[in-house]
């Protein structure tokens, strides 16, 4: 049975000396497995909608198997910016293999399927990138059902700050209760303020936002962690854009 879906190029895997294996995330179908019969070769129709990252309409064939057969596809966005730009490759690629991870195959969820649209359109228009990155984690962490306690504290539920962030605990700790875990992370006011916001507000009204560096790296380091903690993840993309951002101690695992 023929097929169509609006979807995104998010993994791609050599198969054999022709074909390619896609993995796709589609609006209607969620995460599907497509196998791109002579996508390798340069002059294949195949070619251009087979890329990593690239958006389109895809028409493939889906039998018995688990596995479709993609029968062709018209490109929308290649989402080229990103892909000369080393650092948005980065960033785009943990983000990527986030979503993969924390998914299941053939489960719709067209609300991740306009966030991963929209997160990619941000990178294109060079929004802050690590701004764009925490708000992803945030909302996949969510959807995934790893969503952390940050409206009030996790203990005692008090909503008068400051708090710290307990990884171990999930979520935030007021003062009385910071005895709870002794290595709680500290959270400035602007950290604490972010986290709620990130969690609440919708994506399609991003404007610029200003974070100064080292809420940015506090925000870094407690999402790090706690992705970490609870789903186990040790993410290959993370470590590079760690390492192609230089951050010591953070693509460790």
């Amino acid at each position: 049975m023929l097929k169509r879906a609006e979807g995104i190029v998010i993994r791609t895997t050599d198969y054999g000396e022709t074909d390619k294996i896609l993995t796709v995330y589609t609006r209607e179908s969620g995460k599907l497995g497509v196998m791109a019969r002579g996508a390798k070769k340069t002059r294949s129709r195949l070619a251009a909608v087979s890329q990593l990252l690239n958006y389109g309409y895809f028409l493939f064939y889906q039998g018995n198997s688990s596995m479709s057969t993609l029968n062709s596809g018209e490109l929308v966005d290649s989402f080229r910016r990103i892909k000369q730009d080393l650092e948005s490759t980065a960033y785009a690629s943990y983000m990527i293999e986030l979503l993969d991870k924390l998914t299941e195959p053939s489960d719709p969820n067209p609300y991740l399927f306009e966030m991963l649209k929209m997160t990619l359109e941000y990178l294109s228009e060079d929004k802050d990138h690590e701004i764009i990155t925490r708000i992803f984690e945030v909302k996949m962490l969510q959807a995934a059902g790893y969503r952390p306690q940050v409206d009030a504290c996790i203990s005692c539920g008090s909503d008068e700050g400051p708090f710290l962030f307990s990884v171990r605990e999930g979520g935030i700790l007021c003062q009385q209760c910071r005895h709870q875990d002794a290595n709680a992370i500290v959270l400035s006011e602007g950290a604490a303020k972010l986290l709620r916001l990130f969690q609440h507000f919708d994506l399609k009204r991003l404007g610029n936002i200003s974070v100064s560096d080292p809420t940015k790296m506090q925000l870094r380091e407690v999402l790090y962690r706690f992705i970490q903690e609870h789903t186990g993840l040790h993410l290959k993309s993370r470590r590079f854009l760690d390492q192609f951002l230089q951050l010591p101690g953070q693509g460790e695992s």
